[in-house]
């Protein structure tokens, strides 16, 4: 014979649910530089490999000077970042940032004039 069950009783005991054990916590994503750190090692030194601590180093001194760079103002023209960079790296380390980071802002300059550009094929031409 069944036990006599309280229809409230019936509905707690409806509503509990175990815990999931199996769940998995999500992990949070770390931001780092390694991939670019990678690349710039590649176009560098194809042949050379770089080591798990070294690589934390490396994403350590672009966080800094990333910092530093950004403690005065939240926007900063290309120029002001490349006074910063010529006073925060010391001499030959500067030229080579300086020039790559010129390099850069005309590439990314010229694809946005490209953007502003009618494309030709678009052209209505009325006769």
């Amino acid at each position: 014979m069944p036990p006599n069950v309280s229809v409230k009783a019936a509905k707690k005991a409806s509503n509990f649910k175990l815990p999931n054990v199996d769940k998995k916590k999500k992990s949070r994503r770390k931001e780092s530089y390694a991939i670019i750190t990678f690349k710039v090692l590649r176009q560098v030194h194809p042949d050379t490999g770089i080591s798990s601590k070294a690589m934390s180093i490396m994403n350590s001194f672009v966080n800094d000077i990333f910092e530093r760079i950004a403690t005065e103002k939240l926007t900063i023209s290309s120029r002001e970042v490349q006074t910063a960079v010529r006073l925060l790296l010391p001499g030959e380390l500067a030229k080579h940032a300086v020039s790559e980071g010129t390099k850069a802002v005309t590439k990314y300059s010229g694809s946005k004039f490209l953007e502003i550009l009618p494309r030709p094929d678009l052209i209505c031409t009325t006769s």
